[in-house]
């Protein structure tokens, strides 16, 4: 099972939707946070202290994500491999950061990272990885997947996998708003891991 530990708690830099002072959280509030910080994900972070103003959405969203991020019929570093694809596209910079540690601790390669990041096709990638990268890039430039791609896709993961891998990229653009919006800060000392795209 995948660990958040390695990503370090909030220091205590705001945005814009700040993690709300203990004392002051509701009893659903209470509830919903408790419930985070005891499941899989170990501790209240990334986009879910700015949901708690909403604990009823909160909480869905955060079983939603917990199947996605624990259970998924995809394996993990397939996973995090559209996490990144997502987090690229929306240069969501804290989602890269998060996410990116987590793919490195699955396996993937680093240099498949760099080039997302970087705004290029990865070379080297193997059958599986070239499946998720082309099904998930296409997913998000052209807000469909061709025959071909649903195909392959269907053919190596079957329905139950091109469904989780909808999913994943559909629950990860969600994160990516969040968190841009509520300009959820890195920890100290990392800078920006997402550098702008050129469109030319």
């Amino acid at each position: 099972m995948a660990s958040d530990t390695a990503i370090p708690a909030d220091d205590g830099r705001t945005g814009r939707l700040p993690p709300i002072p203990a004392d002051q959280l509701t009893e659903a509030q209470q509830r919903v946070a408790a419930g985070i910080s005891g499941g899989p994900r170990g501790g209240l972070r990334g986009p879910f202290p700015a949901l708690l103003r909403s604990p009823e959405l909160a909480d869905r969203f955060q079983k939603f994500g917990e199947y996605l991020r624990f259970n998924s019929s995809i394996p993990t570093a397939l996973n995090e491999l559209a996490i990144l694809v997502t987090a690229r596209t929306w240069s969501a910079q804290f989602e890269w950061y998060a996410h990116h540690l987590l793919a490195m601790k699955a396996g993937l390669p680093p240099g498949i990272a760099e080039a997302i990041a970087e705004g290029r096709r990865p070379e080297g990638m193997d059958e599986d990885q070239r499946i998720v990268y082309e099904f998930c890039t296409e997913l998000h430039t052209t807000h469909a997947v061709s025959d071909a791609t649903y195909a392959a896709a269907r053919g190596r993961f079957g329905e139950q996998g091109v469904v989780d891998l909808l999913g994943v990229s559909g629950y990860y653009v969600a994160v990516a708003m969040i968190l841009n919006v509520a300009q959820v800060p890195l920890p100290p000392g990392v800078p920006e891991p997402l550098k702008p795209l050129s469109l030319g």
